[in-house]
């Protein structure tokens, strides 16, 4: 705003890119730190997990209108499935199957032997598949409709982070590396090294061409995972500027719904987003008072949302 010699307010109006009430939103509610967050596929809905040892969901105005409780610690991972149903993974050592509109557990997944890290979901034909990475170093396989794991993926260190793809699943842990495992045979395909310190999170190109890492070492990484590649190195992008801590964090990775930014949870309190082609930053927005632990972008709307250990998540419009 600037002011005039005769009093008169001249206000300055940025441009508005999306249906927000306002450029940025803080929504409260979580009684600890906010571990993870995600859209629905339609961007009418957003669900938060937390060290509270619950999910809160939100509707397309950011009102609260369900509560999924029964994890008896922290819910360190959560992922639709459909607009109606909800995955989560707990320290508790359990797996959730939620019905988002009534807030019932429908199903209570166990099976690992420690904490669950992290979760991901597939639809196959009618079959809600998810997997999920553990301490105990697995990352075992579900069908929802089930109770006990249809298959166990045996690794040699813990398991932080899992992305499921098509007859795929890529899994990352304390070792620093990444492997992808046909889940027709349960066998490991591929590994790819280059992160210095534990995988962070996982999170696949939504044209399933790429896979993005986040690690320890506060790099985030792209790969190339089409089947067939010319180079040797899938290795393909590094992105700097993301911050990691003493805390040593699982702190999570997404792509924008064209896949043309990335971006990454950062010890530094703030949201960093990277153009995927140039590695250039685009963004980098404050607002946080603790350790960025996710963030994600809206899948319909040139929004973001962010979750940090202040208990707070932000959702912000990014500028033209």
């Amino acid at each position: 705003s600037k002011r005039l010699r005769n009093d008169e307010l001249i206000t300055f109006n940025a441009p508005r890119t999306s249906s927000l009430p306002s450029p940025t939103i803080k929504l409260t509610g979580h009684k600890g730190s906010v571990y993870a967050l995600q859209y629905d596929p339609a961007g009418e809905a957003l669900v938060s997990s937390s060290f509270d040892m619950a999910c809160l969901l939100w509707d397309r105005f950011y009102g609260n209108y369900n509560v999924l409780e029964g994890h008896k610690n922290a819910v360190l991972d959560c992922k639709w499935f459909t607009s109606e149903h909800i995955v989560t993974a707990s320290a508790d050592k359990t797996c959730g199957w939620w019905n988002a509109n009534t807030g019932e557990r429908i199903k209570k997944l166990q099976g690992h032997e420690g904490i669950v890290n992290a979760v991901d979901t597939i639809k196959v034909g009618a079959a809600p598949l998810l997997a999920s990475a553990s301490d105990d170093c697995t990352c075992k396989l579900w069908d929802c409709r089930t109770r006990s794991p249809v298959a166990t993926l045996e690794h040699d260190y813990p398991v932080t982070a899992v992305a499921y793809g098509t007859d795929v699943v890529y899994t990352g842990g304390l070792d620093n590396c990444i492997y992808a495992w046909d889940v027709r045979t349960n066998k490991k395909t591929m590994k790819m090294t280059s992160h210095k310190d534990t995988i962070t999170s996982l999170a696949l190109h939504p044209k399933h061409t790429q896979l993005l890492s986040f690690s320890m070492d506060s790099n985030l990484k792209t790969w190339d995972i089409q089947p067939f590649t010319a180079q040797k190195n899938r290795l393909l992008k590094t992105f700097t500027g993301a911050k990691t801590n003493a805390e040593k964090g699982l702190l999570k990775c997404s792509w924008s719904p064209d896949g043309s930014m990335v971006t990454a949870g950062s010890s530094d309190c703030m949201v960093h987003i990277w153009d995927e082609v140039t590695t250039e930053e685009l963004y980098l927005l404050p607002g946080h008072t603790g350790c960025v632990n996710t963030v994600v972008f809206h899948p319909k709307e040139n929004v973001i949302a962010s979750g940090s250990s202040d208990k707070s998540i932000y959702v912000g419009e990014l500028g033209q």
